[in-house]
């Protein structure tokens, strides 16, 4: 048998659930098939409505709220981070690792940005006992 192998449904649901674990959070069966159409593929970012939709389409049976808290849940936990584009907008990312993006205004689309191509210089100190998380960039584009 190759080590190569594609995950059945039931072993991708069980790593899943271990990940979801391993950060702490309680593998109720709602954040668990949020975590398997989050981590299912490769990277990506989705909104919480785009998520619940998908769910929907799977036969996952989950309110917009449970898929904003469970979101949020995630990135406290370290499992996602999220990008804020807009007051009203918000992309949740697989991709946990340094790294920037890329904001396509006309389809709302990220595109990672690696980290190492970016530096961010002269960031001011921050108020006294507070200190810098983080620093997010998005690059707004647009066809020329």
């Amino acid at each position: 048998m190759s080590a190569m192998r594609k995950k059945s449904g039931k072993e991708h649901m069980e790593t899943t659930g271990a990940k979801v674990r391993a950060a702490g959070l309680r593998p109720t069966r709602q954040r668990i098939a949020l975590a398997g159409l989050l981590f299912r593929n490769e990277d990506r970012h989705v909104t919480a409505e785009a998520l619940h939709e998908e769910a929907a389409k799977a036969g996952v049976r989950v309110s917009l709220a449970t898929v904003y808290n469970t979101l949020h849940q995630f990135t406290q936990a370290g499992l996602l981070n999220e990008v804020v584009v807009d007051s009203g907008c918000a992309y949740f990312d697989t991709n946990i690792g340094e790294h920037q993006h890329f904001y396509v205004e006309e389809n709302g689309e990220l595109i990672d940005i690696p980290g190492e191509t970016i530096s961010v210089s002269n960031v001011p100190a921050p108020p006294k006992g507070m200190a810098v998380d983080r620093v997010d960039v998005v690059v707004r584009i647009k066809r020329a």
